[in-house]
C-alpha cells in the first residue's frame, strides 16, 4: 500500500526564489561575514546593487514605455495606488506601534509601501486573469522607472531618522548606485538591448544572484550587530497579520475603485495586481542604500509580504480567469442589446420622418 504523498496545492505557488531567499538568511545566520570578509562582502554587495540596476535600465524600452501613455488614466491610477495609498496606509499603521509591531518592524513595514510595483508577476497573473496585459507591462514599467526618484524622496520626507539617517551622503549614494547605473543602462540600450534578450535566461540567473548577495551581505551585518534578538515568534505572526489586512485592502481598492471610476474589465484586472503589488527585486537594492547595516531587519516585511502577495494572487488570477467567459458574454450581451435599442430608435425616427 502506498503512502499518500504531500504536495502543495496548484493554487498556492512557493517561490523558488523566496526559497533561496530563506536559504541565503540561513546561511547568513550560521556563516555570517565578519572582519576583513564584511568589508568585501558590503563593496561587492554595493557593485551587485549598481549592477542590478545597470541591468534594470538597459532592458526598459523607453519607446514602449511612452507609447503607453496613451492610457494615461491608468497609469496614474497604478501610481496613486502604488506611491499615494500605500504610503497612507503604511502611515496608518503607526498607531500599531509599539502594541502590535516593534519601530524597526514598522520601519521596515513603512518602506514596504514606498517601493515600486512589480513587473514580472503583475505582467504574469494580468495574463492568467486574461486582462489587458498591454496595460500591465506600462504600467510595471512606469511604476519601475518613477520609483527610482520616488522612493528615497518618500523615504527621505517619511522615514527621516529611521531611514538610517538619510542624509546628503546618502542622497549622493543613491544617485551613483541607483541613478547613474539605471541611465547608463538606457544610454547602451541601444548596443545591448539585442544581446540582454537573446540571454534573458542567464541573465535572470544574474539578477537574482546579486540580490541574494546583497540579502546575505545585509543580513550578515544584522547577525554581527545582533538585531535578530529583538524579533519575536509573536512579533513575525503579528507582521503577517498587518500585511495581509494591507494586502486585503489594496486589493479591495484597486478592484471595486477601478470598477467605480468605469475601467473596463481588461484594464481593471491590471489595475488590480499592478497597484496592489510591491517589488522585491527593486526594494531590497534600495533598501542596502537606505538603511546600510539595519537593512537586515527593515526589508524583512517586504520579504514576507512578496511571498504573500504571490500566494493571494494567483488564487485570484484563477478566479478572475473562471469567470471571464461569464463576464465577457454579459459584456457582448449589453452591446448587443445597446445596438438593437439603437437600430429601434433609428428605425422609429426614420418612420416619423
Amino acid at each position: 500500500m502506498r503512502r499518500p504523498q504531500l504536495r502543495i496545492p496548484s493554487w498556492l505557488p512557493v517561490d523558488g526564489f523566496i526559497l533561496a531567499l530563506v536559504a541565503t538568511v540561513g546561511l547568513a545566520a550560521l556563516l555570517p561575514a565578519r572582519g576583513t570578509a564584511a568589508t568585501v562582502a558590503d563593496n561587492a554587495s554595493t557593485g551587485a546593487v549598481a549592477l542590478l540596476f545597470f541591468l534594470y535600465g538597459a532592458r526598459l524600452s523607453t519607446r514602449e514605455a511612452l507609447a503607453g501613455m496613451r492610457s494615461w488614466r491608468l497609469h496614474l491610477t497604478v501610481l496613486a495606488c502604488t506611491f499615494v495609498v500605500f504610503p497612507l496606509l503604511g502611515l496608518a499603521a503607526r498607531g500599531l506601534v509599539p502594541y502590535v509591531l516593534t519601530q524597526p518592524l514598522y520601519t521596515g513595514l513603512l518602506f514596504l509601501c514606498l517601493v515600486p510595483s512589480t513587473v514580472q508577476s503583475s505582467i504574469a497573473f494580468t495574463s492568467i486573469a486574461r486582462g489587458n496585459v498591454a496595460a500591465a507591462i506600462c504600467a510595471g514599467s512606469f511604476s519601475s522607472l518613477v520609483g527610482i526618484v520616488l522612493t528615497p524622496l518618500l523615504a527621505a520626507l517619511l522615514l527621516g531618522g529611521d531611514g538610517g539617517g538619510f542624509s546628503a551622503r546618502s542622497l549622493v549614494s543613491i544617485v551613483f548606485q541607483l541613478l547613474v547605473p539605471f541611465l547608463a543602462g538606457q544610454l547602451l540600450r541601444r548596443w545591448i538591448g539585442g544581446f540582454l534578450t537573446r540571454h534573458k535566461k542567464i541573465l535572470g540567473f544574474v539578477d537574482r544572484g546579486s540580490i541574494l548577495f546583497v540579502v546575505y551581505s545585509a543580513f550578515s551585518t544584522g547577525m554581527v550587530e545582533g538585531i535578530w534578538h529583538q524579533v519575536s515568534p509573536w512579533q513575525l505572526l503579528s507582521l503577517l497579520g498587518v500585511e495581509a489586512v494591507l494586502l486585503a485592502l489594496m486589493l479591495t481598492i484597486t478592484s471595486y475603485g477601478s470598477k467605480k471610476a468605469g475601467f473596463p474589465r481588461g484594464d481593471r484586472i491590471a489595475i488590480t495586481f499592478a497597484g496592489s503589488k510591491k517589488s522585491l527585486a527593486a526594494g531590497l537594492p534600495m533598501a542596502t542604500v537606505l538603511f546600510g547595516g539595519g537593512a537586515g531587519l527593515a526589508v524583512l516585511p517586504l520579504m514576507l509580504f512578496h511571498q504573500m502577495q504571490l500566494m493571494v494572487c494567483a488564487v485570484l488570477a484563477k478566479r478572475y480567469a473562471a469567470r471571464a467567459p461569464e463576464e465577457m458574454g454579459a459584456a457582448a450581451a449589453a452591446d448587443t442589446g445597446q445596438a438593437r435599442r439603437g437600430e429601434k430608435a433609428e428605425a422609429v425616427g426614420a418612420s416619423g420622418r
